[in-house]
């Protein structure tokens, strides 16, 4: 289906699942940690499967997460220019049957969308604390997107546990720096960790990514280091095997 785009906004391309997705640089564009967490999310193909997008932004972790279910995915996403976009790249996809696109506070979400109802919980939330001292970007679409200004990391969690079915799962991308932090409100908030996933740039330097998956009511115990993901190659810019293939499949 063909969409207008408004001014500054372009048409990209995961290649790796044919998904076209509308950008604007000036308001927000996904990032290689939105591609990421999509291949890390795990989800049943069952019709009756709800996956949900928290601070989906342009939509792109939806997108991107919509061959492996024959479920419904909804996008939840506070700043209307952003969910605009999320809406425009879903009919762009001919995804209007699977994705709906919800301009909402997470914290309003509970009137779309029941309690302890949804099998899988995605989110790349705010990276960045709200503090006097931090550095925020001028554009404010951006700041909201990077900074904790109009929601935080125990408000994310405390949404994805009450959206959640018992033994339902979720999917995090985020930073090591917080990983203690992460791990800590997960459970305050019933979510198990199982799952973690360093991502490095390159393989002599520190990590600057974390994934990590967890369960509601999960049984104590058992987490998992997985493999790390390595973005660049040795001594150059070329893209390493894994991401490749992420980024333009086999």
């Amino acid at each position: 289906m063909k969409v207008a785009l408004k001014d500054d906004e372009r048409i990209d391309q995961l290649y790796s699942q044919d998904i076209k997705i509308i950008q604007n640089p000036n308001v927000f564009s996904f990032s290689l940690d939105a591609v990421l967490l999509a291949d890390f999310i795990s989800v049943s193909k069952s019709p009756k499967t709800k996956l949900v997008d928290l601070c989906a932004g342009n939509g792109a972790v939806g997108l991107f997460s919509a061959h492996k279910t024959n479920g419904m995915i909804y996008e939840v996403e506070l700043q209307s220019k952003l969910a605009d976009m999320a809406q425009r790249s879903v009919q762009l996809n001919d995804l209007q049957n699977q994705i709906t696109v919800y301009n909402t506070d997470i914290n309003d979400i509970y009137a779309q969308i029941p309690k302890d109802s949804v099998d899988v919980v995605a989110c790349n939330p705010p990276y960045f604390a709200d503090l006097d001292t931090s550095k925020k970007n001028p554009n404010q679409y951006l700041a909201i997107a990077r900074h904790e200004i109009k929601t935080n990391l125990n408000q994310v969690l405390s949404i994805t546990s009450g959206l959640l079915k018992t033994n339902g799962r979720c999917f995090f991308v985020y930073r090591p720096d917080r990983l203690i932090e992460l791990l800590d409100k997960m459970q305050a908030n019933r979510l198990v960790p199982k799952e973690i996933t360093f991502i490095y740039p390159r393989s002599d330097r520190d990590s600057n990514m974390i994934l990590v998956s967890g369960i509601k009511d999960g049984r104590a115990g058992g987490l998992k280091i997985k493999p790390a993901i390595t973005v660049y190659q040795d001594h150059s810019d070329e893209y390493t095997e894994s991401i490749h293939r992420v980024l333009y499949g086999n």
